[in-house]
């Protein structure tokens, strides 16, 4: 079975080959894009039928076909601090406004967190004159934390 890094560059490989987008793959499969982006990242599982669909889109062997339906290792970014410029903005955010996103959420919530598996997550192009802008929405149920 392919290590993720290399199940990663195949199917970019194989998505690049078929001049396919990831919006393309989701109007394919029934999938968001961005569920389908994690996919090919390792940090998703795909049942049978969405591994066998993804390879019939894609042209892949069996053996990325059974790679696809491996359960993942979620949150294994390396290096800790994430580099990519657009991955490290994320991170930035969450260290300016971490703090600030935690106090609303509690003070509307309760104490507790948002759910990263009950969750989804969707990315807009916003036309603006000034530049376009990225809309970037999460919508995760909130947990509240057990008393026992």
């Amino acid at each position: 079975m392919p290590s993720a890094s290399s199940l990663t560059a195949t199917l970019m490989a194989a998505k690049r080959a078929k001049g396919l987008s990831f919006a393309d793959l989701e109007r394919a499969m029934g999938r968001d894009e961005v569920w389908i982006a994690s996919l090919f990242y390792g940090q998703s599982t795909a049942s049978p039928e969405e591994a066998s669909q993804l390879s019939d889109l894609l042209g892949l062997d069996p053996s990325t076909c059974e790679a696809l339906q491996a359960y993942p290792v979620k949150g294994c970014l390396d290096p800790v601090i994430p580099t990519d410029p657009l991955i490290y903005r994320f991170y930035e955010i969450i260290q300016v406004y971490g703090m600030a996103l935690k106090d609303v959420i509690q003070e509307k919530f309760g104490d507790g967190i948002m759910s990263a598996i009950d969750f989804s997550l969707d990315v807009d192009k916003v036309a603006d004159p000034a530049g376009d802008r990225v809309k970037v929405t999460m919508c995760g149920k909130f947990l509240p934390y057990k008393k026992w």
